[in-house]
C-alpha cells in the first residue's frame, strides 16, 4: 500500500450502503456516489470483496491473493483515495472479507504450490479432496485454525484497519471455519473492533440466539426475517395452506420438504464430505453410514459449536443436537460425552451449514411455495407470520446484547428485494381472492403449457406469485429466473443434469403469459390492487429499519422502489444519476410521490438520526397499540408508529391507548402535535401507514 495513512479514528455508525464492486463499477465509481450517499445520511459505504479475485470476477468471493488490493477495482492506491474521499466526508469503509475459502486457480499462490497448499488449505490427506465452499470444487476451504495462516491471508485487513483506511470488517461465512470463536478473537487481538458475521440463525421456537462473541452482530438476516413476518397476517395461514396443498398435492410440512432436500444432499454433492467424516473415525467407533447421513440433515440450525480441544459444549449445543434426533452414538460423540476423535466433532460441524444451505435456501425453498415471502435466507417458511409482540422481543434482544448488529431488508443473497418481498406478503390479507385468481389463471393459461405438461402446477405457482410481487418486470428477466429457480429446485432438471425440453418450455409458457390477454385483463387489476397494500407495508418495513436497534443497511439502489430477484437479478446496473436528481429535487422541497417517497423516508429519518443520535442509542420502550400497529420509544424522545394490519382509511379501528405525553415534531409531515389517550391509530399513521415523531 502507498500513500498517506489515513486518519484512524472511526467515522460514527449511522447507517450503511453496500455496493456491488466489479471492474465495471470499482472504487473510483464508488468514490463518485459519496457526495450523493452523504446527503442521503449514509455514515459508512459497505464494499463487497475487494481482495485480488480471479480476473473479471463479477463478485469477488473468489479470492487468489488476500494480501493485495485488487488490481480490477482500482488496486491499492484507488482504495485509499476512496477512503480519503469518505473521511473528507465525514464517512467511513467497511469492507467484506472471505476468510473461510479462496479460488483452486494456478494464479493462487498458495494453491498453485503443492507445500503451501497443504500448510494452506484443508486436504484430504488420503486423498486429496478437499473442504469446498458448499459443493463449489472451485472454492477450497482455508485452514484459519493454523496461527501462521490466519497470520498471513489477514496482514492486509490489519494493516488497513491500523492504517484507517476501513473501519471495520463483514466476515463471510464464518459458519465454515474450525473454530469461530477462536477465528473472531484473533480479529480483536489484531485490533479489528468493528466486526459483523454473516451468521444465520434460525428464527425456528425459541429463536436461536448469537454466541457472546467479540463482534458488533449479524449482517441482519434475523432482522430481515422478522420484519417481513410481522406484515404477514397469520389469518390468512389455514386458507394459504390448503391452496398449497391443492396446487402441490402435497400436505407435508416445510420441515418435512427441507430434512429430504437436506438429505438429497448429503447423499449427493456431499457424498465425499461423509467419506472423509467416517474416514476421521476409527473403525469400532464409525456408524452405519445412513445414520451419519440423517445426522448431517437433521440439525434444526446450521451447525454447533462445540469445542472438541478445550472440551467446551454449550447448553445450546446440546439443545440443538437434541432437538434433531439424530443416532444416539453420533450424538454422544458431538456433545463430548463418548470417545470421538477431535476432527470428526470438528469437520462435522464444519460440514452441516453448507448441507443447511444447499439443502434448504438452495433447495427447499423453492419446492415448498406456500408463500414465497417467508423463503428468504435467515427465514423459515414455516412461521406463518409474528406478532407485535415478538417483534419487540427481537429488538429487545438486539438493543441489550449487539446494539450495534446491522438490520438489513436486502442483501446480495436475499431471494427477492423488500418491495417484491413485501407485495407477495400482501396475499396473505386476501387469501380467499387470490384463491379465486390463481384458479382462473390456471384455467387461462392450461393451452399455453408443453404437451409434457411443462411447466406443472407448482411450477405456475411460483411463477403467478413471482409475477404479482415483482410487476412490472420484462419477461427476459423472468424466463432468466425461472431457470435459475427450477434447476434449484432439482425436481424436473438441476445444475448437473439439465432438461432443456422442460426449462425451454417454461421459458415459452413465460413468455406467452405476457401476450395472453385474457389472463393479463385478470391480472393487471389485481397485481396493481396487491401493490398498493404491499408498498405500504414495504415502507413501513423502511422505517422499522431505520429506527429499530441496531445499524440499517441499504443495498445498492434500494432506497428507491427496487423489484428485483435473485442473483443476478438483483445485480443489475443502478442507474445513480436517476437517483442523485430524485434526492436534489426533495432535498430542494419538492414534495415526495409514489416514485420517492421510499428515498424522501429515508432521507428525513437519516437526518434525524444525523441530528440527535442520542435516542438512538438510547432505550427501546414498546408502546401499546394493539395488534394492528408496531410503535416505541427510542431513547423516550423517538416515537415510531407502524401499521401492520388493516388498512386505511381506519386500520381495522385501531389506536394508541396510552401515547406518551408532550408536545412532538412530526419528522416526515413537519407539524406539531401532542396525543390523547386512544387516538385512532388513523390519525397517527396517516394514508401511508408509517410516522416518526421526535419530542420537542
Amino acid at each position: 500500500m502507498s500513500g498517506n495513512a489515513a486518519h484512524p479514528e472511526h467515522a460514527e455508525l449511522r447507517a450503511t450502503y453496500r455496493l456491488q464492486l466489479t471492474s465495471s463499477f470499482g472504487f473510483d465509481a464508488a468514490r463518485a456516489l459519496v457526495p450523493y450517499l452523504r446527503d442521503l445520511g449514509i455514515s459508512h459505504l459497505y464494499l463487497s470483496p475487494s481482495f485480488q479475485a480471479r480476473p473479471g470476477s463479477t463478485h469477488g468471493y473468489d479470492v487468489i491473493d488476500p494480501r493485495h488490493v485488487s488490481d480490477d477495482l482500482g488496486g491499492a492506491d484507488g482504495l485509499r483515495a476512496l477512503s480519503g474521499t469518505a473521511r473528507d466526508a465525514g464517512m467511513g469503509l467497511i469492507l467484506d472479507v472471505v476468510p473461510n475459502h479462496m479460488a483452486v486457480d494456478d494464479r493462487n499462490r498458495y494453491w498453485a504450490d503443492p507445500a503451501r497448499r497443504e500448510k494452506f488449505f484443508d486436504i484430504d490427506p488420503a486423498t486429496g479432496v478437499y473442504r469446498r465452499f458448499f459443493d463449489i470444487g472451485d472454492l477450497a476451504g482455508v485452514r484459519q485454525e493454523d496461527p501462521a495462516v490466519f497470520e498471513e491471508t489477514h496482514s492486509l485487513v490489519f494493516e488497513l484497519v491500523g492504517e484507517g483506511v476501513i473501519d471495520g470488517v463483514r466476515i463471510d461465512h464464518p459458519d465454515g471455519l474450525a473454530d469461530p470463536a477462536g477465528y473472531l478473537e484473533g480479529l480483536r487481538s489484531g485490533g479489528v473492533d468493528r466486526v459483523w458475521i454473516e451468521k444465520i440463525l434460525s428464527a425456528a421456537h425459541p429463536p436461536e440466539r448469537l454466541r457472546d462473541w467479540p463482534v458488533c452482530g449479524t449482517v441482519g438476516y434475523e432482522f430481515l426475517g422478522d420484519v417481513c413476518a410481522l406484515f404477514v397476517d397469520p389469518a390468512g395461514e389455514r386458507d394459504l395452506t390448503a391452496l398449497w396443498e391443492h396446487v402441490s398435492g402435497d400436505r407435508r410440512s416445510f420441515g418435512e420438504v427441507a430434512h429430504e432436500a437436506k438429505l438429497e444432499q448429503v447423499r449427493g454433492p456431499f457424498a465425499q464430505d461423509v467419506e472423509r467424516l467416517l474416514g476421521e473415525l476409527p473403525a469400532d467407533l464409525q456408524p452405519p453410514r445412513s445414520q451419519l447421513e440423517h445426522a448431517l440433515a437433521s440439525l434444526p440450525v446450521y451447525r454447533t459449536y462445540v469445542d472438541a480441544v478445550s472440551r467446551r459444549v454449550d447448553d445450546e449445543d446440546r439443545r440443538a443436537i437434541a432437538e434433531s434426533g439424530m443416532d444416539d452414538a453420533i450424538a454422544s460423540m458431538l456433545l463430548l460425552e463418548r470417545e470421538a476423535p477431535a476432527g470428526f466433532v470438528t469437520r462435522f460441524q464444519q460440514t452441516t451449514p453448507a448441507v443447511m444451505a444447499k439443502g434448504v435456501e438452495d433447495t427447499a425453498f423453492y419446492r415448498y411455495c406456500r408463500l414465497l415471502a417467508l423463503n428468504d435466507v435467515g427465514g423459515d417458511p414455516s412461521r406463518f407470520g409474528i406478532d407485535v409482540q415478538q417483534f419487540h422481543a427481537g429488538c429487545l434482544e438486539r438493543a441489550k446484547r449487539f446494539p450495534m448488529g446491522l438490520l438489513t431488508t436486502m442483501t446480495h443473497d436475499a431471494k427477492r428485494s423488500a418491495d417484491v418481498r413485501a407485495r407477495i406478503a400482501a396475499l396473505s390479507t386476501t387469501p380467499s381472492e387470490w384463491r379465486a385468481h390463481v384458479e382462473r389463471w390456471f384455467a387461462l393459461t392450461d393451452g399455453l403449457r408443453s404437451s409434457v405438461g411443462a411447466p406443472d402446477d407448482v411450477e405456475r405457482y411460483l411463477l403467478f406469485q413471482t409475477l404479482v410481487g415483482a410487476w412490472v418486470i420484462s419477461p427476459e428477466r423472468v424466463e432468466a429466473y425461472m431457470e435459475k429457480a427450477l434447476r434449484e429446485a432439482k425436481r424436473n432438471t438441476n445444475w448437473v443434469e439439465q432438461n432443456t425440453e422442460w426449462e425451454d418450455a417454461v421459458k415459452r409458457f413465460t413468455r406467452a403469459v405476457y401476450t395472453e390477454q385474457t389472463f393479463i385483463a385478470d391480472f393487471e387489476p389485481f397485481a396493481v390492487r396487491v401493490a398498493e397494500s404491499g408498498d405500504r407495508a414495504a415502507l413501513g418495513q423502511v422505517v422499522l429499519k431505520l429506527t429499530a436497534p441496531g445499524v440499517p443497511d441499504i443495498y445498492r439502489a434500494d432506497e428507491m422502489p427496487f423489484r428485483a430477484l435473485v442473483d443476478p437479478d438483483n445485480r443489475r446496473p443502478v442507474d445513480f444519476d436517476y437517483n442523485q436528481a430524485m434526492l436534489r429535487r426533495l432535498m430542494g422541497g419538492s414534495p415526495p410521490v409514489a416514485q420517492t417517497r421510499k428515498l424522501f423516508v429515508t432521507l428525513r429519518l437519516l437526518g434525524l438520526r444525523a441530528r440527535r443520535p442520542a435516542p438512538f442509542t438510547g432505550g427501546y420502550e414498546p408502546v401499546d397499540a394493539g395488534d394492528g400497529a408496531c410503535a416505541f420509544l427510542r431513547g423516550g424522545d423517538v416515537l415510531v408508529v407502524v401499521g401492520v394490519r388493516g388498512a386505511p382509511p381506519d386500520y381495522s379501528g385501531a389506536t394508541l391507548a396510552d401515547p406518551p405525553r408532550g408536545r412532538w415534531r412530526d419528522v416526515l409531515r413537519g407539524d406539531e402535535r401532542s396525543f390523547d389517550a386512544g387516538v385512532s391509530l388513523a390519525r397517527v399513521v396517516g394514508e401511508h401507514g408509517v410516522a416518526v415523531f421526535e419530542r420537542l
